[in-house]
């Protein structure tokens, strides 16, 4: 059976580097998600350890806040 050619135009390239949809939950369900997973140290938590997650700006002020008053270690 003969090949087929295929036509390169670059969109197959475009399309890999696009960015994947975003998704919403509630924070109270992502909390309680990443409590069990850091309560039970599971590794999968570590892979995203450093991606980013956008958050409002206000819940990043409490946040902040929060950090910066915790009692020293």
């Amino acid at each position: 059976m003969r090949q087929r050619l295929r036509l390169f135009t670059g969109e197959e390239s475009v399309r890999a580097l696009s960015p994947e949809p975003e998704v919403t939950m509630s924070l109270g369900e992502l909390t309680q998600i990443l409590s069990d997973a850091s309560r039970t140290r599971r590794a999968w938590l570590a892979d995203f350890s450093d991606d980013e997650v956008r958050i409002s700006p206000d819940l990043y002020e409490v946040l902040t806040t929060y950090w910066n008053m915790r009692p020293g270690a």
